[in-house]
């Protein structure tokens, strides 16, 4: 027996038998993790580079106060930000409260009354119904606002339906959405292929249409991002992908310079929109996690591909499969019943090195139409990067699996939901 089992035998109360099982599946998915390898150092080196060339140095670290005039540290890394995403400009702070936040900026800040928003990869995540006013009392919204909505539903495929977008473009479109994740949809995430095709057909038809990406989870997952085929504007998280674990907040916005002065006024005010802003002393753990996120992002994704690979040598439904391309961290399972769900995410918390004694249970949490479960013993709370799970109590009862500091990590997660499975009889094998 190996040490390792031994020791998760005899200190963590693991069933050889989940061990053997989750062995059996991580030879299987071995052959997917050397082309992982390269994309991990392709990144590593790419944050290198920008941090070098940006000249990143000690004095960036020291806080400043009031205003915040003049931040050298806050302008560097949002310079290191623009060289790494192929930018003219970014917004990269702390006051920037989650990647729902980046985006209601990004679309309060260039949106106008009478002007049309287009989704092209379906319904968006929960979070952002009550922001374009599809759900909920409206307030705030953009269709308060005047904004103008419409979605075009993916293929049977998983594919951006093209026919269909190009009937729903009209003269008064202004942006055309695309979500990289799956979030609490059951489809695969949208490829750095399927996005330049997309940015190219939208700029065939008109070039003046703003291409605006939700780049949640989507981060080093490749060697080029949204910005560097095409799209205008992208947003996303510091507590996930780019934060590398270590950033205790913020959100980010890059894109094309006239498009983030407009962003930069809706997050402060007009005539004043970047230039102001305070960083709290984060810009140490800003640029310290953006440097370490690379190696991250690989273990997690490697964990993803194993929980795939586990789940559906026991027959469930998970998306994407194993070997499937991928273009977030997340991975799907379809648990069909609310028990198997509570127990998975029950799973994750035991093996999480922060309140892993705590039970989660499904409760209403503020955004989203049903009850939702998660789980995450994170050091930063929320941050999805560090292990997570999570999912709405809604039949199929698909769980959503992302994270882990390390691949041992993201490993042990997935060793911890199967065996709260197995213990309540839920699997068996």
């Amino acid at each position: 027996m190996k040490n390792t089992d031994r020791l998760l035998i005899e200190k963590l109360g693991i069933q050889k038998v989940v061990l053997d099982l989750i062995s059996e599946s991580e030879k299987k998915v071995s052959i997917y993790f050397e082309e992982l390898e390269d994309i991990k150092e392709y990144n590593q080196y790419k944050v290198l580079s920008a941090l070098q060339k940006c000249r990143v140095q000690d004095s960036h670290f020291a806080w400043n106060t009031g205003y915040g005039y003049n931040d050298a540290g806050r302008d560097t890394v949002e310079n290191v930000y623009s060289e790494i995403f192929g930018t003219e400009a970014s917004l990269v702070r702390p006051i920037i409260v989650n990647g729902t936040h980046a985006l209601t900026l990004t679309l309060a800040g260039i949106m106008r009354p009478d002007e049309k928003l287009i989704y092209c990869t379906g319904k968006p995540y929960d979070s952002l119904e009550e922001v374009i006013g599809i759900r909920g009392e409206g307030k705030g919204s953009l269709k308060e606002f005047g904004v103008l909505y419409d979605q075009v539903e993916l293929t049977d495929q998983g594919k951006i339906d093209f026919d269909e977008l190009k009937k729903r473009i009209t003269p008064d479109t202004k942006m055309v959405c695309a979500q990289r994740a799956t979030g609490y949809a059951w489809r695969r995430s949208i490829t750095m292929e399927e996005i330049k095709e997309w940015v190219s057909f939208i700029k065939r038809i008109n070039p003046e249409i703003i291409c605006m990406v939700d780049n949640c989870y989507g981060e080093f997952l490749d060697i080029s991002e949204p910005t560097d085929v095409g799209a205008d504007v992208m947003a996303g998280s510091l507590i996930k992908n780019p934060g590398g674990g270590i950033a205790l907040t913020g959100g980010y916005i890059t894109g094309r310079k006239d498009l983030i002065e407009l962003i930069s006024y809706r997050m402060t005010s007009p005539g004043i929109g970047g230039e102001c802003g305070l960083m709290f002393g984060q810009t140490r753990s800003i640029l310290q996690g953006l440097f370490l996120a690379p190696g991250i992002v690989n273990g997690a994704l490697k964990g993803a591909i194993l929980c795939s690979q586990v789940f559906s040598d026991l027959g469930f439904e998970v998306c994407p499969d194993p070997g499937e391309a991928r273009s977030d961290i997340i991975q799907a399972i379809k648990l069909k019943s609310a028990d198997a769900l509570i127990a998975f995410c029950q799973g994750i918390q035991k093996a999480a090195p922060v309140d892993s004694f705590v039970t989660p249970l499904p409760w209403e949490m503020p955004g989203y139409s049903d009850d939702v479960i998660m789980a995450a013993g994170a050091f930063v709370q929320g941050s999805s990067i560090e292990l997570s799970a999570d999912g709405p109590l809604r039949e199929p009862y698909n769980v959503y699996f992302q994270g882990g500091l390390s691949y041992e990590y993201s490993k042990i997660g997935v060793i911890r939901a199967l065996q709260a499975l197995y213990e309540k009889q839920i699997v068996k094998f």
